[in-house]
């Protein structure tokens, strides 16, 4: 999977900076979506998915949980957004994502991706260690590793990912992103929020894929 939390400031998703020629919607590849709209402090509303997170502080860690609904089934996206994510992210977001591949591994757990961005990007690279893949659960588990997007503040940042029916149709979705900091830095909620919103172009992206294109990944 790409590193998807997708994710302005020091501490900003990785993927901020990169995908900030696309999360605008018009830049989108198969579909426009309106732009996120702040309901409250802790609550964006997009086209077709809902984000919330909170936030705690546990020896230095950052851990944020972001819960989101999106009108395409848990099978098709898991699917799109994890399994082939090598392939359909550049194909689908080029002005971005050069490339993304395997440099260890087989594609399962333990394995070593990494995803280059376009030339002129603010970030050449990330590589990410995949933790755990459930493909009958729809659990997705890695760590962001090593990479420019990192700079000199932050160790590591943690993923878990779980996708699961709704009740009214699509599906809903739960990230948990811990950010461990190297020591004596502190990461500042805004900054983290704010490379966030962006982030959530990527999932937009593959959504609007998917629902121009009802045959693929099913």
């Amino acid at each position: 999977m790409a590193n998807l939390q997708f994710m302005k400031g020091i501490f900003k998703h990785p993927f901020s900076q990169s995908i900030n020629t696309f999360t605008h919607p018009h830049n989108l590849h198969h579909q426009n979506f309106p732009p996120f709209q702040k309901i409250n402090k802790y609550h964006f509303l997009s086209s077709s998915s809902i984000f919330f997170w909170g936030h705690k502080d546990i020896m230095g860690v950052v851990t944020y949980t972001d819960e989101f609904a999106s009108p395409v089934s848990a099978p098709r996206l898991f699917k799109a957004l994890i399994v082939d994510a090598d392939n359909l992210i550049p194909k689908i977001i080029p002005q971005a994502v050069k490339s993304i591949e395997t440099i260890e591994g087989d594609g399962g757990p333990g394995s070593i991706k990494q995803m280059n961005f376009i030339e002129g990007s603010h970030f050449k690279y990330v590589k990410h260690r995949i933790d755990a893949l459930d493909k009958e659960n729809l659990t997705y588990a890695y760590t962001l590793i090593e990479g420019d997007a990192l700079m000199d503040k932050i160790e590591s940042i943690s993923y878990e990912i779980k996708l699961e029916a709704s009740p009214e149709g699509g599906c809903k979705g739960k990230n948990t992103s811990k950010y461990y900091p190297k020591e004596g830095v502190e990461i500042k909620e805004e900054e983290i929020k704010a490379g966030k919103e962006k982030a959530g172009g990527v999932l937009k992206a593959v959504e609007g894929y998917l629902l121009a294109n009802p045959e693929a990944y099913v």
